[in-house]
């Protein structure tokens, strides 16, 4: 007879918290920065383990189909969102093999160019594209991640054409464009927070509604010429499908925890991210919204799923 995984006798062993992106992305920065408290939490380590490729469908499926014993969870990307509408076959339904726990973050992706770029603002930048269509590269952190599809819907809006230049996660991405290999990109504020405040790289505009937090000087790139224009990405922790109730609400109660602590709020507004730790019924109703519209995103531009 084989008795249920009960919350009080949980975790007994190592937790793995898996991002499925590489090292020095706003993922793994996230999951970092959660990873100490939820160990102080729960009793037991909690390892980060980075699982990049596909997509983030590789990590994204490791968790998926991990025991649903609470031992192997997800550091959730918008890719989550992003990726039925972007490949022709994803190994795991989101929305049906993951349980979500708590939304952990939500934060602006930021328009930023190497400094040797002559554009020192988005109506700059616009104007120096403009003639050369598909001259100028932008990088991103993969096909159909939200620093690509940031950049997609702003190309769509304004008419610019653009090459991309995908990468394994934002992390390399950004090391490229710090180095100058490429001129552009729009990765999460987590990324390019310290390389902004630092002068290595030029901000020209953050992709959310509102400045983001840590940021006021950034304009939002509605603001700052392109009216309406609006993405956020968002990171959350996820398990295999499966898993108990009562860890399912152990976990909840220790992100949750987690994002109150003084230190790691203050941490992730400094870099412009905001602390979210909604409820599990939340952020299932929200990852089903995001789904909605970023398959509407993408039909708008023209990206075929691959």
């Amino acid at each position: 007879m084989v008795l249920p995984v009960l919350a009080q006798n949980y975790p007994t062993r190592t937790v793995r918290l898996i991002v499925p992106s590489a090292p020095g992305g706003g993922t793994d920065i996230s999951a970092r920065i959660l990873a100490p408290q939820l160990t102080q939490f729960l009793g037991q380590q909690v390892v980060v383990e980075n699982r990049a490729g596909a997509g983030t469908m590789i990590g994204g499926e490791a968790v998926a189909r991990a025991a649903p014993d609470g031992y192997t969870l997800l550091m959730g990307i918008s890719t989550l969102a992003i990726n039925p509408a972007m490949y022709r076959k994803v190994p795991y339904d989101a929305l049906k093999d993951l349980a979500p726990i708590s939304q952990a973050v939500s934060l602006s992706n930021v328009l930023v160019v190497h400094p040797s770029l002559p554009a020192k603002n988005v109506k700059e930048f616009i104007e120096l594209v403009k003639p050369r269509p598909g001259q100028i590269n932008f990088a991103s952190a993969g096909v159909g991640t939200s620093p690509h599809l940031s950049m997609e819907l702003f190309l769509v809006m304004t008419g610019l054409k653009m090459m991309h230049i995908p990468y394994k996660g934002s992390g390399p991405g950004v090391t490229d464009l710090i180095a100058g290999h490429v001129p552009a990109m729009m990765p999460n504020m987590l990324s390019a927070q310290p390389h902004i405040k630092s002068g290595r790289l030029r901000a020209l505009g953050v992709t959310g509604s509102k400045r983001a937090p840590g940021a006021d000087d950034i304009p939002t790139i509605a603001e700052a010429g392109v009216p309406g224009y609006e993405a956020v990405q968002w990171y959350g922790v996820l398990a295999p499908a499966a898993v108990s109730r009562d860890i399912i609400t152990k976990l909840h109660t220790g992100v949750v925890r987690a994002l109150q602590n003084p230190e790691v709020r203050q941490r992730l507004l400094n870099d412009g991210a905001e602390p979210i730790g909604s409820s599990p019924e939340e952020f299932s109703a929200y990852l089903r919204s995001e789904t909605a519209k970023w398959a509407k995103v993408i039909q708008a531009a023209g990206i075929k799923p691959e």
